[in-house]
């Protein structure tokens, strides 16, 4: 097939083969550059080498083995010497790293070792990730983050020697004693949080934030706590201030429950917010008892967190306070943007909720309400491939209507003439546009129910005509229904694309008792407000897709069209 031919799924599967191939070869991996190359297949392309690149994880097994010289020290083997360290018991172990108790002889202190597991089987991204997080842990000094005492080498083997922390961590707390109460579980975040903060104020992201690498101290805490919350782990920390990366561009990195929509797409440029993110799922998991999104194997829970919307933790748990499940699905907002803008903003609406103050959180004025409800969802990026669609779009609606509107001034009154105008215009430009979509490609799940709702209101219009003919009514009595159920699309459309749409449901709803009002002009009024109601926001996502484009300023990464876009 000649290259200018490439319809969208041989195009996004080109793309993707482009990027398996570069990571085979140990090429850079930029999912980034090729989505800004493809804006139109953008979105498809993050979320399909997010999953592709867990899925390769999951399978991933060691090409090659060695016999180990000595194999890292399991209980097998302890108690046992390692440096000036006396390894008395393992503590846990992860998908990287091993940690064992020990006793520093030279001090005469007990200690914690992290060393990297299967330590001659470690690729040198697991060493580099071993270094970045001995990096980031050393930087950082706040009560409620294990302190670093030491990074070191013995026989090979590079350790942190950490500050031992006695207790569970706050998964097996979960587990144990089930859901925790409200004050305790906003105490228990509001110091996490604010240690959170103290890292991202030192340039580092965790990107791994989750109740198993979260500590609580046998001792208790300052604010009456019966332990001390202490944040551990950062194997999977990114130092913002550096332009490399442990992990490959569009590569998922973290712990699929917990983790960011952004994350779960592989992006790279994260920032705080994906942090506050999981901060909001480990409060979502104290107060339910389950974390927002689980499914039965990772990529579906990827899936979840990419596409659906948390369960409110009140339908789980209905004594959940009200005040706190608004900070909690705050955090858990999909778009980044519509989270607390730092760790720090979430503690402070903690305390305030401790102390029974005032929230910022909670409903403002007006003015900040509405500007909340006009706020575009994270499904909005969708309307970039619809634009031209939905101009076309435009022009087929106010034909139809403008052709109806002329014949009721011809006089015609055969309920066949406006049954056939309608059921033959709105199912052929029906069956057009969809087929104009699926060469875009797959269709999403939140296209799906779009066009569900449109073909809907479709079924519904051309339903008012039989209508008439069974009540014996004159043609177009019912008319103004239509722009009833235009409004009534145009609100599911708010809720699911953009605020913006409130606006355009509630012309319609004016539309409709205008028709009532003035049946001489109601299917022109119509048209118009239809015309109006497609046309200009196809127009703005139509040129937010160009600009795109242009302010990219990247070739191809591999020459391979953009199909034409596409979408309901």
């Amino acid at each position: 097939m000649p290259t200018a031919t490439l319809d969208h799924d041989e195009t996004l599967a080109a793309l993707l083969a482009g990027l398996a191939d570069a990571q085979r070869a140990g090429r850079p991996t930029d999912v980034d550059r090729a989505a800004r190359s493809h804006p139109d297949l953008a979105s498809e392309l993050r979320e399909l080498w997010a999953v592709a690149q867990y899925a390769q994880l999951a399978r991933q097994v060691p090409l090659t083995v060695s016999v180990p010289a000595e194999p890292d020290p399991s209980p097998a083997y302890l108690p046992r010497t390692f440096g000036d360290f006396e390894l008395l018991s393992e503590l846990g172990r992860g998908g990287m790293g091993v940690v064992y108790k020990a006793i520093q002889k030279s001090l005469n202190r007990v200690v914690a070792i992290k060393m990297v597991r299967d330590a001659h089987l470690a690729t040198p991204a697991d060493r580099a990730r071993f270094r970045a997080e001995a990096e980031a842990a050393a930087r950082l000094q706040h009560p409620n983050i294990v302190g670093v005492y030491e990074v070191g080498s013995c026989d090979g083997q590079a350790f942190l020697c950490m500050e031992y922390v006695p207790g569970r961590t706050l998964g097996q707390v979960i587990v144990a004693a089930g859901p925790l109460t409200a004050k305790t579980a906003a105490r228990l975040v509001a110091g996490v949080a604010w240690a959170v903060h103290h890292a991202h104020e030192n340039g580092i992201l965790h990107r791994d934030l989750k109740p198993s690498n979260i500590l609580l101290s046998d001792a208790p805490s300052s604010d009456g706590l019966p332990w001390e919350a202490k944040i551990t782990d950062f194997g999977l920390a990114k130092q913002a201030d550096r332009h490399e990366s442990l992990t490959r561009t569009g590569a998922v990195v973290g712990t699929p429950s917990y983790m960011s929509p952004e994350q779960a797409t592989g992006r790279s440029d994260l920032t705080p917010a994906a942090d506050v993110y999981s901060l909001g799922a480990v409060l979502y998991e104290m107060l339910t008892g389950r974390p927002p999104f689980r499914a039965a194997t990772p990529v579906d829970t990827l899936l979840m967190v990419i596409e659906q919307e948390p369960v409110r933790p009140r339908d789980l748990m209905p004594s959940v306070d009200r005040d706190l499940e608004l900070v909690c699905l705050k955090c858990l907002q999909k778009p980044s943007d519509l989270r607390y803008q730092s760790a720090a903003d979430l503690a402070t609406d903690l305390e305030a909720f401790l102390a029974g103050e005032p929230m910022t959180v909670m409903p403002g004025s007006f003015g900040s309400l509405v500007s909340r409800m006009l706020r575009e969802t994270h499904h909005a990026a969708v309307l970039e491939n619809w634009g031209l669609l939905w101009m076309w779009h435009s022009l087929a609606i106010f034909l139809i209507c403008l052709a109806t509107q002329v014949m009721s001034w011809l006089g015609v009154a055969s309920h066949g003439a406006y049954l056939a105008l309608w059921g033959t215009g709105l199912f052929t430009w029906g069956g057009i546009f969809w087929r104009l979509r699926r060469r875009g490609g797959p269709v999403l799940f939140v296209e799906r129910q779009i066009a569900h709702a449109w073909a809907g209101s479709v079924l519904g219009s051309v339903g008012l005509f039989v209508i008439e003919v069974v009540q014996g009514l004159p043609s177009l009595t019912l008319s103004p229904v239509l722009a009833v159920l235009a409004g009534v699309v145009f609100f599911f459309k708010a809720g699911t694309l953009s605020g913006q749409f409130y606006l355009t449901a509630f012309a319609f709803f004016v539309t409709a008792g205008l028709m009532a009002a003035l049946p001489q002009v109601g299917h022109l009024l119509f048209g118009l407000v239809s015309a109006a109601a497609f046309y200009f926001p196809g127009l703005k996502y139509y040129r937010l897709r160009r600009l795109a484009r242009i302010s990219a300023g990247d070739a191809p990464l591999w020459d391979v069209p953009t199909p034409s876009p596409a979408g309901p």
